[in-house]
């Protein structure tokens, strides 16, 4: 599970990294600045979470396997999914209904926090 979680969160790191990269140079003549603003936060998402599937990951190697941390990856790699992917479709495409998927994103991402701090706070020691 620790390698699994580490390795994932490095690869949705790395797919931060040129994501934000093709949006700053590639997108940015091409959309509007809202629209840009919008593709930003979803990229900025993208790598805050990414960076804490890595924690999660250190977190299991730490505590050991648990039922909390497993979910706890899971709906953070569902909440970049549905956040951030929905943003940027939304931003490149200008489909505005994809907007309505981007709070399960977010819920997803409390969802996953709340499973980790749920874990953190069932340890003894």
């Amino acid at each position: 599970m620790q390698r699994r979680l580490i390795g994932w969160g490095a690869v949705l790191a790395m797919l931060s990294v040129g994501i934000g990269a093709f949006g700053s140079h590639i997108l940015k003549p091409v959309i509007s600045e809202d629209y840009l603003k919008v593709y930003e936060t979803g990229v900025q998402y993208h790598m805050a979470h990414a960076l804490a599937l890595v924690l999660i990951g250190l977190a299991a190697g730490q505590w050991g396997d648990s039922t909390r941390l497993r979910w706890a990856g899971r709906l953070i790699g569902a909440g970049i999914l549905l956040f951030s992917g929905s943003l940027y479709i939304l931003s490149t495409s200008g489909i505005k209904i994809l907007g309505a998927i981007t709070p399960l994103g977010g819920v997803c991402f409390l969802a996953g926090w709340i499973c980790f701090a749920a874990e953190a706070f069932a340890r003894k020691r």
